[in-house]
């Protein structure tokens, strides 16, 4: 897994590069660095001062997990409204929780360890409360579902789920057959509604 830190804390991200090589992570960097050749970070540690639309739109694949120093829980909503963001962990965290939320972002998953927090960040829209299980339809078109409400493309599923996109547009009209919908927003409202049941 490829990493790269970008704390206004210098101290703290040298600290946190010895942490992750010590435990065996490889190929990390501490932004200002110069990375080496071919370094692609999969992953960027972010704090709330050096989150910027720069930064996300220099490593436009890259899975953001921010490093939460004491912002406030409104605070924290807005920046995971304004930004593209995988997940927050508190800087107190313990390092079997950091290694859990480094595997969960690097997966495409949402990673919010305080389970406080990831209610208020549900409630105010900021994170997509669990897709509901969607009764008749296959493993894969469940898989699409949940990618559909987290808001991704045809082209980023496909690339997820290593389907072509075509796969992916059979997958979905199949879906929008079975529950009598026509588009993938109205797929979005049923299920924030509740337990869904397609036809067999």
């Amino acid at each position: 897994m490829q990493i790269s830190i970008h704390l206004s804390n210098h101290l703290m991200a040298e600290a946190m590069y010895q942490l992750l090589v010590s435990n065996g992570y490889d190929d990390v960097v501490v932004g200002g660095a110069s990375p080496p050749s071919g370094f692609t970070p999969e992953v960027l540690l972010v704090d709330s001062t050096t989150l910027t639309q720069n930064l996300l739109a220099r490593y436009p694949t890259a899975k953001v997990l921010l490093i939460d120093t004491g912002l406030e829980p409104e605070r924290l909503c807005l920046t995971f409204l304004s930004y593209r963001i995988h997940g927050v962990l508190s800087s107190h965290a313990q390092l079997h929780l950091f290694k859990k939320a480094l595997a969960s972002v690097s997966a495409g998953k949402i990673w919010v360890g305080d389970e406080s927090l990831r209610v208020l960040l549900e409630e105010t829209g900021a994170i997509s409360k669990p897709p509901v299980k969607v009764s008749g339809v296959t493993d894969r078109e469940q898989e699409i579902i949940q990618c559909i409400c987290q808001g991704l493309r045809n082209r980023e599923i496909a690339r997820r789920l290593d389907l072509s996109e075509h796969t992916v547009k059979s997958h979905l009209s199949h879906i929008f057959s079975k529950l009598h919908i026509r588009n993938r927003s109205k797929l979005i409202t049923l299920v924030g509604q509740g337990p869904l049941s397609g036809s067999a």
